[in-house]
Formats: C-alpha cells, sequence, structure tokens
C-alpha cells in the first residue's frame, strides 16, 4: 500500500493534517463507528470535561484500531464531531499531539452539532483507516 499526502495549500499540514490522502495498492480499509467518551459499560464517562471526553475518545478510536492490527498512523480520514467548536479548539493539543506522537496527519473534518448520542457528549470521532 502506498499513501501520497495531497497538499494544495499548506496551512493543514502546520496544524496536523493533510487536505487529501491518495491511497492506492491498499489491501485492508476499517471504516469505523464513532467514538465516545464512553467506558467499557457503555456509560459515558467525563461529562463537562472535553479534554478529557477527547483523550478517552481517543483512547476507544485506537482499541478499535489496534483489534483489527492498525494504529493512528493508519487513519486516513477523521471526522470530529462536537457540541462546542469554540472549545473543542481551546483543547485541540489533545488530539494533535496524539496525532502528531503517531506520525499520523488524517484527511479531517471538524463539525458543530447539535448533540451526540447521549446528552453528555461532547466530542465523537470518526475514522476511517487503510494498511
Amino acid at each position: 500500500m502506498e499513501r501520497t499526502a495531497i497538499n494544495p495549500v499548506t496551512w493543514s499540514v502546520e496544524m496536523g493534517f493533510n487536505q487529501g490522502e491518495l491511497v492506492s495498492g491498499q489491501t485492508r480499509t476499517l471504516y469505523c463507528s464513532g467514538q465516545t467518551a464512553m467506558g467499557d459499560d457503555g456509560t459515558p464517562r467525563h461529562g463537562g470535561d472535553l479534554a478529557a471526553q477527547l483523550a478517552l475518545s481517543l483512547d476507544n478510536l485506537e482499541a478499535v484500531l489496534g483489534k483489527a492490527g492498525m494504529s493512528l498512523t493508519d487513519l486516513v480520514r477523521l471526522n470530529v464531531y462536537t457540541t462546542d467548536v469554540d472549545l473543542l479548539f481551546q483543547h485541540y493539543g489533545v488530539l494533535a499531539a496524539r496525532l502528531g506522537a503517531a506520525g499520523a496527519a488524517p484527511a479531517t473534518t471538524m463539525l458543530g452539532v447539535t448533540r451526540l448520542a447521549m446528552p453528555t457528549l461532547m466530542v465523537e470521532l470518526e475514522g476511517t483507516a487503510v494498511a
């Protein structure tokens, strides 16, 4: 499999994501359901703490990737849904640091939404990985 970052502009690279990811010769693709700050027992965690919810959502995304023999490095697409865009930007470093440490810069979209599946959830991560 070969991945090529597609960046007709460079500002996004400085923010930790590519404008596009061209994947050729792929062998496996994993489409991940949205991952939130849910504990192993299916209950929401960290009500009101977006940074902690973001970290746990990333942990849960990594667990799904890991079960498929993949990691954050294999992410080619990441959708970030949040109930508070301004607050998410204040804690964006949580996401950027984890992706950066993995050497990942997936094509990313952030969307502000009215609410997520559970009223106390503030962020949800939906990814596509290719390995």
